[in-house]
């Protein structure tokens, strides 16, 4: 086990706990006296980051550098994310010292406020939001469920980061209820297309990437730079899927309405630099991409990320996210390969996270094999897709730079009936 790159936190929170000084994610609360700014978990409280850097900006190099206070007293993240990877860096330096050293205790503990007197908010105001396909063995599945009698993977698969252009204002905090969505479906044998409420509802765990810095349109940034500059942090994601919809609609064009009514993420954004001791190589690419998708080792790589999916109560699944094929920086570089610019606030999904071992699928579609083989739930009752009162939450872990065990924000929601007509 790595020793611990931190000193032991004045609040004298247990050595094991998931949200130590070696983590420290980004989140936006608010309290019963106080509108939403950003806060950073500590153990089981929330510190007020933007009075601590108020009162802090003549220690340790924070009063020659960004304005930490104006940002952090922002209801988003976005002011703070494009502040760029200098002042995040800046920052997260400070936020260890300040809750290492006692000697910035007392000023600093009245600002820590219990995670049960917080309601917490979504942690950026989404930009853009993409989603992609970077799971080889994701993307089988479905081409065996769907395309049997052709290969599973289409032929640019591994060529290219395949994505689409989701719906940024659907996007919201865990907790938040999901209501079925209505469309039209047309199974294999009807005659003709219906409308109504999704009878295939479906979730994806996912992980999010959260982007800060901006570049100017036109001009594609490279994988070394996105790496470098622009990939701020994670969250788990559950890109909620309406399946007999997204069937029906998506030849030419891809996914639409099946998609859009809803993407949840976690509170609680983990930075990047906490999981740098979670970093693995990437599954061997072949054939080699082009090479504006090559990097270094320290720009294309995985990440040793344990998730769990969690069905009224029951865990289903355990996807693995170190077997994804595409790595985040390659994801990004595509992305603004033809110009398209990037903003910070941008959201992109890695895609379903799934294994090639039926206890490691990432979705229910895949669980189920599209209804055929239904889960057994630990209440006795069996499920195929999502029923109305179902509650999903997705979690997940990695091993922190202090070597113990960092636990990124879950995210949850639950199944309400569509709305009337």
């Amino acid at each position: 086990m790595p020793s611990s790159t931190h000193a032991a936190s004045w609040l004298d929170l247990p050595a094991d706990h998931p949200f130590g000084v070696a983590h420290l994610p980004y989140g936006v609360f608010s309290t019963a006296d106080h509108g939403p700014r950003v806060g950073v978990r500590i153990g089981d409280d929330v510190l007020d980051v933007s009075e601590v850097a108020r009162i802090g900006r003549d220690a340790v190099g924070v009063g020659d550098g960004p304005d930490l206070t104006a940002a952090w007293e922002q209801p988003s993240l976005n002011a703070f994310l494009e502040l760029g990877h200098d002042a995040w860096a800046v920052a997260r330096s400070w936020l260890v010292e300040v809750l290492t050293d006692a000697a910035h205790a007392e000023r600093t503990r009245p600002h820590l406020v219990p995670l049960d007197d917080v309601t917490m908010h979504l942690p950026v105001e989404v930009a853009d939001y993409v989603d992609f396909y970077a799971s080889e063995h994701h993307a089988s599945n479905v081409g065996r469920i769907f395309r049997p009698d052709s290969e599973p993977l289409t032929p640019n698969w591994k060529h290219l980061p395949i994505g689409y252009h989701g719906r940024s204002g659907t996007v919201v905090v865990s907790g938040t209820d999901l209501v079925r969505p209505r469309g039209q479906r047309k199974g294999p044998t009807d005659p003709a297309p219906t409308f109504g409420p999704s009878r295939k509802l479906d979730i994806e765990a996912e992980l999010g990437f959260v982007v800060g810095g901006s570049s100017t349109l036109g001009e594609p940034v490279p994988v070394g730079r996105a790496a470098r500059e622009h990939l701020f942090g994670v969250v788990l994601l559950n890109d909620w899927s309406a399946r007999d919809i997204q069937a029906w609609e998506y030849v030419p064009l891809g996914p639409f309405l099946g998609k859009s009514f809803g993407t949840s993420i976690s509170a609680w954004v983990t930075p990047l630099a906490a999981l740098a001791a979670a970093r693995v190589p990437l599954p061997a690419q072949d054939p080699e991409p082009l090479p504006y998708l090559r990097g270094a080792d320290d720009e294309v790589f995985g990440l040793d990320l344990h998730l769990e999916v969690v069905w009224n109560g029951t865990v289903v699944a355990r996807p693995e996210y170190r077997d994804l094929y595409w790595s985040p920086a390659q994801m990004l570089a595509h992305l603004s390969v033809n110009g398209a610019s990037i903003r910070s606030g941008d959201l992109f999904g890695s895609g379903t996270i799934s294994g090639q071992a039926k206890e490691t699928r990432g979705s229910f579609l895949e669980l189920s094999w599209n209804g055929t083989e239904p889960v057994r739930l630990d209440d006795g009752s069996e499920r195929t897709f999502l029923e109305d009162g179902d509650t999903v939450v997705l979690r997940g872990w990695a091993t922190g730079t202090d070597g113990g065990r960092l636990e990124l924000g879950e995210v949850s929601g639950t199944i309400r009936p569509a709305a009337t007509a």
